[in-house]
């Protein structure tokens, strides 16, 4: 009976050289590894990729409106809705829509953004649902800049106000304020 050595000499020889079982397994255990480590983080790395692409979008939409809401001195916001960011992202990379005419935000799984007017028509509001918690933070700081009030609901129910007259814009409140998953609200009250 030949030994291991031989064997695997005489397939060299004969030019069937090849991996054994065990190292084809343990390279596929590897390769499984890295795959159920890596997925969730590429994930989690392309979705916060987005965010400053998601929030310019919403940003241009928020200035379009104001230099385009009209003369109405008491009621400029009174006609906003969400088919107004539906047709101005009609062709947009970054933002899409769904058949039933939904915006799409792509920062958490189904996640949509609403539109619509508030305080009678002196302002409105922009609501992001479903935003998954690694766009939390970034997605805040962003709009912050043209949002005079945001709120987060982290899918409990209570909202809880990162933003306003008398609270000073902190991006580890809003991250403190935000639920892991794609439970959280934000809301933009634009006057």
């Amino acid at each position: 009976m030949q030994s291991l050595d031989q064997s695997r000499a005489a397939r060299r020889r004969t030019g069937q050289a090849g991996f054994s079982l065990v190292e084809v397994s343990i390279v596929t255990a590897i390769v499984l590894l890295i795959a159920v480590i890596g997925i969730p983080a590429i994930g989690g790395y392309v979705m916060e990729n987005k965010v400053p692409k998601v929030g310019q979008e919403l940003a241009r939409f928020v200035m379009h409106v104001r230099v385009n809401a009209g003369t109405a001195a008491d009621a400029p916001y009174e006609n906003v809705g969400t088919a107004n960011l539906a047709a101005m992202v009609a062709d947009s990379t970054v933002l899409t829509l769904s058949n039933d005419g939904a915006v799409l935000h792509g920062l958490g799984s189904g996640g949509t953004v609403e539109v619509e007017s508030a305080d009678a028509g002196a302002a409105f509001l922009l609501r992001l649902k479903k935003v998954n918690h690694v766009a939390c933070p970034s997605i805040a700081s962003v709009l912050q800049r043209v949002a005079g009030r945001i709120t987060v609901e982290a899918g409990s129910g209570a909202a809880r106000t990162v933003k306003d007259e008398d609270t000073t814009y902190n991006a580890l409140s809003v991250e403190s304020a935000c639920a892991r998953g794609d439970v959280n609200q934000f809301v933009f009250h634009v006057s």
